[in-house]
């Protein structure tokens, strides 16, 4: 488990405040002509029924009722004044990686700080479960500054170790998360695909909306050495040289396949999907993807005649 932020550690702070800066130019950069938040209508309701007026939508007429008493009645819905959103950040250690800057968790890292600003700051209660190949801590949902100085210390003191589990993980996760919410997963998804779609299955069976955000180094998807090259699996002790030039083609092309599996399965289930590369500005990524959101929620509810 990591442990506590020791905040008169000067270089904790610094390296704290530096997290929390790069989550603010990214908030920043996101928001810029949201009109309000993507992320409101993920928790709908249904109110109530009423009767049918000419003019409605037909498509919320509800059959069985007609079948039931040959009177037409139209289901209403609201929106939940308050989304519930954890935010799961793999902490495995493949999340090391990184051919720039930033590694892999260093990017996810400040995806979550930036979700988790961005949420709070509409007062959105957010929590935390950091995961390897168990989670490390859940940190129940909450809307104040000092839950938000918690989970940015929390991810600022994470060290990325071990093997992962994903799937093991979100089966655990949808026991102990009794309301139901968004739930983000941030990790590159470098496990077992068929039991992290059975993790997914768990959480939507509890009610729950799902942001899949996929991290991966451009390096991973492209393989670009041109020398021979030490390979390490970060996760295990298996080591071996190689020429990436003989096997670079075979080897984009099973990357590949791999990003569309994991895209299929996700659109197959209803769960969002965005692929971020660690060379990308998350401002840019996030800002498109809310945007496409907005107006999807747009069209929704117009659909629904809210």
């Amino acid at each position: 488990m990591a442990k506590s932020p020791k905040y008169s550690d000067p270089e904790v702070l610094a390296a704290i405040a530096g997290l929390m800066l790069r989550a603010r130019r990214v908030v920043e950069g996101t928001i810029s002509g949201l009109h309000k938040s993507p992320f409101h209508g993920f928790n709908v309701e249904f109110a109530e029924y009423r009767e049918y007026a000419p003019g409605d939508d037909l498509r919320r007429l509800d059959w069985r009722v007609l079948g039931r008493t040959d009177r037409f009645y139209i289901k209403q819905y609201e929106e939940e004044s308050n989304l519930r959103a954890t935010i799961v950040m793999d902490a495995s250690a493949s999340m090391r990686y990184g051919s720039g800057p930033l590694s892999k968790f260093d990017y996810g890292a400040t995806l979550a700080a930036s979700l988790a600003t961005l949420l709070i700051e509409q007062q959105d209660p957010v929590g935390l479960a950091l995961f390897d190949k168990q989670e490390r801590q859940l940190l129940s949902p909450a809307a104040t500054q000092s839950q938000l100085a918690l989970i940015i210390g929390q991810l600022e003191q994470a060290r990325p170790d071990r093997e992962t589990d994903l799937g093991a993980v979100l089966q655990s996760l949808g026991d102990q998360i009794k309301k139901r919410g968004l739930i983000i997963i941030i990790s590159d998804l470098l496990t077992d695909l068929t039991t992290f779609f059975d993790g997914l299955a768990r959480l939507q069976h509890r009610g729950n909306e799902i942001l899949v955000l996929q991290v991966l180094d451009r390096d991973e998807m492209e393989l670009p050495f041109n020398d021979y090259v030490l390979f390490k699996d970060i996760e295990g002790s298996e080591q071996f040289f190689a020429e990436p030039w003989g096997f670079r083609k075979a080897y984009c092309a099973a990357m590949q396949q791999f990003v569309n599996e994991v895209r299929e399965g996700c659109g197959n289930r209803g769960v969002d999907h965005l692929l971020l590369q660690t060379d990308q500005d998350p401002a840019v990524a996030l800002s498109h993807y809310l945007h496409v959101r907005e107006n999807v929620q747009h069209v929704h509810h117009k659909g629904r005649g809210s």
